[in-house]
C-alpha cells in the first residue's frame, strides 16, 4: 500500500488530542516478566505487531517460533528459551532477521551454560535453543552492542538460581534502556545494582501480585514533535506520558526545544506547543542513548531548512534496515545534501525539498513515520505504508485526525 500525504497551505494543528499506544519497549519487557511471574497483570500494553508476536511466542508451545521482523522479540526470547528448562525451540524470523547478528548474546548465554546452536550461518538466526537449568551467574558482554542483548540477560536473571552479575566491557551504549529494564525489575521488588560497568540482579523466585501500567511510547511521540516543529502553529496533546519517564526517547523534550517546540505536562497528559517567531539553528547532537529518534530528527531538520550533525548512531546499521544508508538514499531523492559514516550523519542546511517523491521504507516502520511530517512542506508518497503496524498501527488514522490528506495510490 502506497499512501500520498499532503496538507493545506499554512497548516496548523489546533488543540488536537491523541491517545498513543503503550511503549513497545516496556510492553515486551513486561510480557517476558509476566511469563516468568504469571501473577503480574499488565495495562495499556502496546498493540504493535512486535508485541503481538512476542505475546504469541511466550504463550505458544510450537517447536518453530517465527518472530518475523521483531528484533526485540528475537533477543528477549533467545534468553527466555535458553533458561526454560526442558523446552527446545528453533527461533527464526524474516529474511532481514537472519541477517541481524545474535552472536554476542548467544556467547554470553553460553558462558552461563546455555545450549544454543546455529541452524544455518554461524552468528545469525535461525538458532536452536535447548532450555537448561542455569546455575552459573557471572558473564562478560561487550558494552557497545545493542542494549537489548544486556536487557535480555537482565530480564531472565531473577529466575536463575544464583541471579546474574554482568560485566560490561568497553563504552556502554543506550544506558536508558538498561536502566528501564532495571527499574521494571525494581518495581517488582527484585533487587538490582548498577555500579561502574557491573550490573547485578539477585534471584527472586516469586513476586507479589501487581498491576503494571505501561507508559505510552515516546518513540511514537517523536513524529508529533516533528509535526509541531514543522507546522505554522500547533498544539498537540498526547496521553499517557510521564515527565520522569523511564524511556530514553523522552530526551525529545530537550532536543525539540532547540527546534521551537515547548512541552508541558499535566497529570498523564503531555502537550506540545509550537513557539511563534522561533528561529531554529543548525543542530549538533550525540544520540548514543537515543538512536531510534535519529530518523525523525534529521527529517525535521530538512523540513526546517537547517543542518545537523548527529553522532552515536552505530547501532542503526543493524536495525530493520541499515538506517543510515536508507536515510542517505531517501533524503538525497528529496534534494538533501547528506553524508553518513558508520556512526554519524551530516545534513547541510537547504530550503529546497523536491515534491511528490516516493519514499522507500525498507520494511522499516520508522522510515515511514519519520518522513510523513514532511507532507506539511511538500506532497510526499510513502511506499509500503502498512509497515507502521510493527510499532504504531493507528498512525495513519491519527495523521488524518490532525488534518492531513491521506490517500491510497498505485
Amino acid at each position: 500500500m502506497n499512501l500520498k500525504l499532503s496538507t493545506n497551505s499554512q497548516f496548523t494543528i489546533d488543540n488536537s488530542k491523541l491517545n498513543i499506544t503503550g511503549s513497545k519497549s516496556e510492553t515486551n519487557r513486561l510480557l517476558l516478566l509476566q511469563a516468568l511471574f504469571p501473577n503480574i497483570t499488565l495495562a495499556n500494553t502496546s498493540n504493535s505487531d512486535d508485541s503481538e508476536v512476542m505475546q504469541k511466542a511466550l504463550k505458544g508451545n510450537e517447536e518453530i517460533v517465527d518472530i518475523h521482523h521483531a528484533g526485540t522479540a528475537m533477543r528477549f526470547l533467545t534468553a527466555y528459551f535458553a533458561v526454560n528448562e526442558g523446552r527446545e525451540v528453533v527461533l527464526t524470523g524474516s529474511q532481514r532477521m537472519t541477517e541481524r547478528p545474535i552472536k554476542v548474546l548467544v556467547e554470553a548465554l553460553e558462558q552461563l551454560g546455555a545450549k544454543i546452536s546455529y541452524e544455518k550461518e554461524a552468528g545469525y538466526p535461525p538458532i536452536r535453543i535447548k532450555g537448561q537449568k542455569i546455575t552459573a551467574s557471572k558473564v562478560n558482554i561487550p558494552a557497545n552492542v545493542s542494549s537489548q542483548y544486556i536487557s535480555a540477560l537482565l530480564l531472565v536473571a531473577p529466575k536463575l538460581e544464583n541471579g546474574i552479575e554482568i560485566t560490561l566491557v568497553g563504552e556502554i551504549t543506550s544506558v536508558p534502556y538498561i536502566k528501564m529494564t532495571l527499574a521494571l525489575l525494581n518495581d517488582l521488588d527484585i533487587k538490582t545494582s548498577f555500579e561502574g560497568n557491573v550490573i547485578t540482579v539477585y534471584p527472586k523466585q516469586e513476586v507479589a501480585s501487581k498491576v503494571m501500567t505501561v507508559e505510552s511510547d515516546w518513540s511514537s511521540a517523536s513524529y508529533f514533535f516533528s509535526l509541531a516543529a514543522l507546522a505554522e502553529n500547533a498544539t498537540i496533546s498526547l496521553n499517557s506520558y510521564k515527565k520522569t519517564s523511564l524511556q530514553g526517547d523522552s530526551a525529545l523534550v530537550e532536543i525539540y526545544k532547540q527546534m521551537g517546540v515547548e512541552t508541558h505536562f499535566e497529570g498523564n497528559k503531555m502537550t506540545l506547543v509550537k513557539q511563534s517567531d522561533f528561529k531554529p539553528e543548525n543542530l549538533t547532537l550525540e544520540l548514543n542513548n537515543t538512536p531510534d529518534i535519529a530518523q525523525t530528527i534529521v527529517v525535521t531538520c530538512l523540513g526546517l531548512g537547517i543542518g545537523c550533525h548527529l553522532t552515536g548512531l552505530h547501532t542503526l546499521k543493524i536495525k530493520e534496515t541499515d538506517r543510515l544508508e536508507a536515510l542517505r538514499i531517501e533524503l538525497t531523492k528529496l534534494g538533501a545534501n547528506i553524508s553518513v559514516t558508520n556512526d554519524s550523519l551530516t545534513l547541510l542546511a537547504s530550503n529546497q525539498i523536491n515534491p511528490d517523491i516516493k519514499i522507500g521504507t525498507y520494511n522499516d516502520h520508522r522510515m515511514a513515520m519519520a518522513f510523513a511530517p514532511l507532507a506539511i512542506k511538500v506532497p510526499i508518497i510513502i511506499e509500503n505504508a502498512e509497515v507502521v503496524s510493527k510499532s504504531y498501527p493507528d498512525f495513519w488514522e491519527d495523521m488524518k485526525k490532525l488534518g492531513f490528506n491521506v490517500s491510497e495510490i498505485l
